[in-house]
């Protein structure tokens, strides 16, 4: 039960880790190609990934197992450690971020 709530919390913890990522480096790199200037300075990506890191490991670490864990069949060996829904979910989610964030820059 506990080995498949890790593997859990830590899909759950890279899908977020992704999306935040994914998103800082799309805004980062296009802003600096569009404005001649990076809208995220060093010290802000700094504070972004602290509070991202913060956030992901407090989830990461406090979700306890449940009985219904039991109930599905265990992953396999060669089962991707990021899914299809998985990427469907990052980047839809990125690109909800990108586009509110897009709209507030320009």
């Amino acid at each position: 039960m506990w080995g498949r709530n890790v593997y859990d919390s830590i899909s759950k913890f890279l899908q977020f880790q992704l999306t935040v990522n994914v998103v800082a480096v799309i805004v980062a790199f296009t802003g600096a190609c569009i404005t001649q200037d990076s809208p995220l300075k060093a010290v802000q990506m700094l504070w972004v990934n602290l509070i991202m890191d913060t956030f992901a490991s407090l989830a990461l670490a406090t979700e306890p197992p449940t009985e219904a864990l039991l109930l599905r069949k265990p992953y396999g060996r060669n089962k991707p450690l990021i899914s299809r829904t998985m990427m469907k979910n990052i980047l839809g989610h990125a690109v909800y971020q990108l586009t509110i964030i897009f709209t507030l820059l320009f």
